[in-house]
């Protein structure tokens, strides 16, 4: 028989454990890595003399406004304004998804410590750019520590993301992606200290990159996957126990 449309059956379920993601959370999660990517194609598009290359160029060349020349590259960012708010901005607008989300106490404290530490490490690398001024003041080392800080916890904020699946309420196979990204960037970061400290500068910006776009990359997949689950709940498609709804019936 029909369940009434005032008074729910016994095979109506109401999802408690699988939580709808709210659309905040999935917004900004989509629109963090957007901001950052379109700041860095901005900023580097405006290079001309030398052109930016993303392969050779620390991505911190991008913030500087110059001309300078540090760490064996020549600077000179017209838009470096862009590269630093973008960064300022990319921060706040992550952090803003993280605390939408609805997580657990146990989950929720080291997913938050982890988006706050990136927005503030972002902000860092904004404020002090590794330009030549900064090794003779002391802010390349601000600048140093914004950077990996924002990197660690990037690449750990997605793990531990992948590692919440099932309270997200995204599948298994895209909470095993998110960790296989974060994995694959903090991969890219041993790399990227261990050019460094090589001192050869071959492709040093296209390391760098392995450090930042995996993580990227995951809060974009979480945000597109949360999307795609808040709107199949808004269309009434599955609920906690796998049962379709279909208008005032519900059947499996």
């Amino acid at each position: 028989m029909p369940a009434s449309p005032f008074r729910p059956s016994r095979r109506q379920h109401v999802d408690t454990h699988d939580p709808e993601p709210r659309r905040a959370a999935w917004s900004a999660l989509v629109a963090g890595p957007a901001v950052y990517l379109t700041a860095e194609f901005v900023a580097a598009a405006a290079w001309t003399d030398p052109p930016y290359s993303y392969t050779h160029h620390f991505i911190s060349a991008l913030g500087v406004r110059g001309p300078a020349t540090a760490f064996g590259q020549f600077m000179l960012s017209p838009l470096a304004p862009v590269m630093n708010a973008g960064l300022v901005l990319f921060g706040v607008v992550v952090l803003v998804g993280v605390l939408a989300l609805r997580l657990p106490a146990a989950r929720r404290l080291p997913v938050v410590a982890a988006a706050v530490v990136l927005a503030v490490g972002s902000a860092v690398v904004a404020l002090f750019p590794g330009d030549g001024d900064a090794l003779d003041s002391g802010a390349a080392d601000h600048h140093a520590l914004g950077a990996f800080g924002a990197f660690t916890a990037g690449n750990a904020l997605v793990l531990l993301l992948g590692a919440a699946h099932r309270p997200l309420g995204i599948s298994r196979g895209r909470g095993r992606a998110l960790v296989a990204l974060g994995v694959l960037g903090l991969a890219g970061m041993v790399g990227y200290v261990a050019l460094l400290a090589a001192e050869t500068g071959v492709l040093v910006g296209l390391v760098e990159r392995t450090a930042i776009y995996p993580f990227l990359a995951g809060l974009l997949l979480l945000g597109l996957a949360l999307r795609r689950a808040a709107r199949r709940r808004e269309n009434g498609l599955v609920n906690g126990n796998g049962l379709v709804a279909t208008g005032s019936t519900t059947t499996r």
